[in-house]
């Protein structure tokens, strides 16, 4: 890899952990309390690894061939996979146990599948459910839907395999000011709050914030940022 290209890298990843860090300070919370996925989708292996030896360890992949691709290029290094983008229901099987964390759960069916191979493969993995703010060309469950859907859910865990539900996602309009953003993601943690005590089990995780407004997602409780272009660079085209 270009030297230039590996410390530009890096130092991008330095320059978000800082902004991460204050914006925690000015939330009162520890940067501990987030996560930060790197969005890897379209880029390469060789950013990744350098990456992930600069401290790294959670990446973000949207395509499932693409990011099986990476896993298997990159397996032997100490990163944490998640899945974020829109997932096909026959393509569960792909993914049961190979990401830490899936983002995108928003159907009854797709949760059975993918609980299904879970179960098959003898584990338990981790979901959200994504949940959509009211865009109609976006994925994830509507707002009257979500307390099914997560019932469903927690009744596809048996004997210590299927899935776990850890929280909720969303994905906001896209604005120019990332204050724009800051009321779509106070709602989704009352969301996330209400729902956690109507069904009385802990849901820890909250996968909000993006490039544009990460900061404001953290001040309102995001547990997991989801950064691309501010770590890597702009997006190449998808091959």
């Amino acid at each position: 890899m270009n030297a230039a290209r590996a410390q530009r890298l890096t130092n991008n990843l330095a320059k978000v952990r800082t902004r991460m860090a204050e914006a925690c300070r000015r939330s009162g919370r520890k940067p501990d309390d987030v996560r930060l996925v790197a969005v890897s989708k379209f880029h390469s292996a060789e950013d990744i690894a350098v990456l992930a030896q600069a401290g790294q360890r959670d990446f973000g992949e949207s395509y499932v061939q693409e990011a099986l691709t990476k896993l298997d290029q990159l397996s032997g290094q100490d990163i944490l996979w998640h899945f974020i983008g829109g997932l096909q229901t026959k393509k569960a099987r792909q993914i049961a146990g190979r990401f830490v964390l899936v983002h995108s759960l928003d159907t009854e069916k797709l949760a059975t599948e993918l609980a299904r191979r879970s179960a098959d493969a003898g584990l338990l993995q981790s979901v959200l459910i994504e949940v959509n703010m009211g865009e109609e060309q976006k994925a994830g469950v509507d707002e009257a839907e979500l307390t099914g859907l997560a019932e469903d859910i927690l009744a596809l865990r048996e004997d210590g395999v299927g899935l776990d539900l850890r929280g909720l996602m969303c994905l906001p309009p896209i604005f120019d000011s990332p204050e724009e953003a800051r009321p779509y993601f106070a709602h989704l943690r009352e969301l996330r709050d209400g729902l956690s005590a109507s069904l009385g089990v802990p849901l820890p995780e909250l996968s909000m914030g993006m490039t544009g407004d990460f900061e404001a997602a953290i001040e309102e409780g995001a547990t997991i940022i989801r950064v691309g272009t501010s770590i890597f660079g702009p997006r190449p085209p998808k091959r």
